[in-house]
């Protein structure tokens, strides 16, 4: 989808904005604050410039969305369908309409099944530890009671359902770089503990869908790695059970792909009871050694 240039920072705006308790007068505050800390607008030019700048720009939109507020009105009087007066009709769409509604309403209580644990029969041999994990779900990550969350090897999204509708205002949401909480205001976290792994806070991002369910973004520090589980102590998931094809590789660069496939090359040689990558070099490298010196005795050297 093409996004116009007045729209790309809708999505940043906003999560600024749903951090702002206090409103427009507290989101400005901060806006100005920014430009006071952060460049010389007040004091690079006559304050009197600055103070028409500011009221050019205020001008200019608000005489835009007074129109567009006006036009719109007049495309909602003029095209507003005139409904149907057959009593058959009507009573036949309001049944058909609470129907969707209750189906909908369904819908949205139902919860996801939980993740299973994998099947010890499934397991090969080398993965015993695996024994007592879950399987992925679809999107790599796993469907827990309180919340679920899928990934791929550079970001994760988590999504946290509210026990009622709520406005973003209403969610108390803390994302630190090796913790996370989420919750109601005035209740109980209902997600809150340490993270798997380190991420990136700068690029964390959250906001509030169909107001029932809190959706995170959370950037990884480490790119190359799977998380077992969103917050530690959780049962994780198998990540020798993680399907490739889903990691979108071809989104990486050439070197971190590089490195992904030799961590997941490394990973199915363990689980086979194989040498890994480094194994096999250090192998070649002393068979290349011993054939460099055939004067010398290996027999009594012990490799591994």
């Amino acid at each position: 989808m093409v996004v116009s240039s007045e729209e790309q920072f809708d999505a940043v705006l906003l999560h600024v904005a749903q951090q702002h308790e206090g409103g427009i007068t507290e989101l400005l505050d901060t806006f100005f604050g920014f430009l006071r800390r952060k460049t010389d607008f007040y004091t690079g030019a006559h304050q009197k410039k600055a103070e028409e700048l500011v009221n050019a720009a205020f001008r200019t939109h608000c005489d835009r969305a007074v129109r567009e507020k006006a036009e719109k009105a007049a495309t909602d009087r003029f095209d507003k369908p005139i409904p149907k007066v057959e009593p058959a009709t009507i009573e036949e769409i309001t049944t058909d309409g609470a129907a969707a509604a209750v189906k909908q309403e369904k819908k949205r209580e139902e919860k996801e099944e939980p993740s299973p644990v994998v099947d010890v029969a499934e397991l090969d041999e080398g993965e015993e530890g695996e024994k007592g994990k879950l399987v992925p779900n679809a999107g790599n990550g796993a469907n827990y009671p309180h919340y679920s969350f899928t990934q791929t090897l550079e970001e994760l999204e988590v999504r946290v359902p509210l026990p009622g509708a709520v406005k973003s205002r209403d969610c108390k949401v803390d994302i630190k770089e090796r913790s996370l909480s989420v919750g109601v205001r005035g209740g109980e976290p209902i997600l809150s503990g340490e993270l798997y792994a380190k991420i990136l806070t700068d690029e964390a991002m959250w906001h509030l869908e169909d107001n029932r369910t809190v959706v995170l973004t959370l950037e990884k520090f480490n790119k190359v790695e799977w998380w077992g589980t969103v917050i530690k102590g959780d049962t994780e998931i198998s990540t020798k059970k993680v399907q490739p094809e889903n990691s979108k590789l071809g989104d990486l660069d050439g070197e971190t792909r590089s490195m992904v496939e030799k961590m997941m090359f490394d990973q199915r040689q363990k689980a086979a009871g194989l040498p890994t990558s480094d194994d096999q070099k250090k192998a070649d490298t002393m068979k290349k050694f011993m054939e460099q010196h055939p004067e010398m005795d290996f027999s009594n050297c012990k490799w591994g």
